[in-house]
């Protein structure tokens, strides 16, 4: 199959695919997992990655392919075509509540494992991305009032270029959600970080847990790449995970079989991508801290840790987040999201940066959607003693 042509995608089942939407800068198409498997999609997929303007794993065929077998019924892939190849990604669902009210729209899609809601979309393409989906969304609203895109970097190239494009257009839109979440960046060593970001007095406190550990048995540190050995530490990792408070409350991966089947397959893609970090803290040769990281230059993605909770006095978490620091001296990488909820009261002891991540909402269709969403943002919006 020709990728050079959009028009030439066929589904797996060997029919046409819909017949693409065209539009000012490209033309868009509306895929199914079924189209997303196909391995000529699966290569000009890939070479997107290798182009996009902002990294994001959760829209990687490694991760978004999995979530999507578990939770992705009625889930539609918006593909953007520029110049007959594949330029822009980003899975679109239709929910038909809005925290809890009952209406109707259009949102990225994200589940509760997927941290980043920010398009796959070519460098130097922002912008015409930007246009065509909020066109194909004026043209085709359906049944949506508003599009709803949630989890983007305040501050990232994908945002700038879509103010750009909403002030260009005159589109209604606001801030539905923000966050701040820890993040590590700067050009330093690990120790210099470390020295700027924990006083004396902690930074001693850390020296003697960790000497007092190594007192319990032999202390080992290991970072590996690839999949060596993979199998046996996802399990290890499941298992120490569970053997804790999330599985005292039912939340911890391995509680659920579809969340056991995405961390499992996703850690096993991005090995196979090249995207996977494994760090672990062990004494006498179990792990008493685990840490996966989606290596995804220029930035990291902090994707999962636990810790053995009968060693909580020795802090290993936090004794393996020091070992994490060196994230800092990787080449090819500038920053770290944590993926953890604002307020952690571990990671933002030592993560001294933040990332800032906001949910957007944007008017689309006609004038009576558009009045409507004047209502939401006037309610949304509206001052709170």
């Amino acid at each position: 199959m020709d990728m050079g042509r959009a028009d030439s995608f066929r589904t797996r089942a060997g029919g046409a695919s819909a017949a693409p939407i065209v539009l000012p800068h490209g033309q868009l198409r509306l895929l199914t997992l079924a189209d997303l498997e196909e391995p000529a999609f699966l290569a000009a997929w890939e070479r997107l990655v290798a182009r996009a303007a902002e990294p994001n794993p959760f829209f990687e065929p490694w991760y978004l392919i999995p979530g999507l077998r578990q939770w992705g019924e009625g889930v539609r892939i918006k593909a953007w075509f520029h110049e007959g190849r594949l330029a822009g990604l980003l899975p679109v669902s239709r929910p038909s509540r809005y925290y809890g009210h009952p209406i109707t729209h259009a949102a990225g899609w994200l589940h509760a494992n997927a941290f980043c809601g920010t398009p796959l979309v070519a460098e130097g393409l922002e912008e015409a991305f930007w246009d065509d989906l909020l066109t194909h969304f004026d043209r085709r609203p359906a049944r949506a009032l508003f599009l709803h895109l949630p989890q983007l970097p305040a501050d990232g190239p994908l945002v700038a270029a879509l103010d750009r494009v909403l002030a260009r257009r005159g589109a209604a839109h606001y801030v539905a959600s923000r966050e701040n979440r820890a993040m590590l960046a700067g050009e330093t060593t690990a120790a210099a970080y470390l020295e700027a970001a924990m006083s004396a007095k902690k930074r001693k406190e850390l020296r003697r847990q960790h000497n007092r550990l190594a007192e319990e048995g032999a202390l080992a540190f290991e970072r590996v790449e690839g999949d060596e050995g993979l199998a046996s530490w996802t399990a290890e990792f499941l298992a120490l995970e569970a053997a804790g408070w999330k599985g005292e409350a039912g939340s911890a991966l391995a509680s659920a079989p579809d969340t056991r089947a995405l961390f499992e397959e996703a850690l096993a893609g991005a090995a196979a991508a090249g995207r996977l970090e494994r760090l672990a803290l062990r004494l006498d040769g179990r792990a008493i801290a685990m840490l996966a990281n989606f290596i995804t230059a220029p930035g990291a993605y902090s994707y999962k840790t636990a810790f053995d909770e009968a060693y909580a006095r020795f802090s290993p978490g936090m004794l393996l987040q020091l070992e994490n620091l060196a994230l800092l001296e990787r080449p090819g990488i500038e920053w770290a999201d944590s993926c953890a909820v604002e307020g952690h009261p571990m990671i933002e002891r030592l993560w001294r940066d933040a990332r800032r991540m906001e949910s957007r909402n944007i008017a689309i269709g006609g004038w009576l959607r558009r009045t409507a969403f004047r209502l939401l943002k006037a309610y949304e919006t509206r001052p709170r003693s």
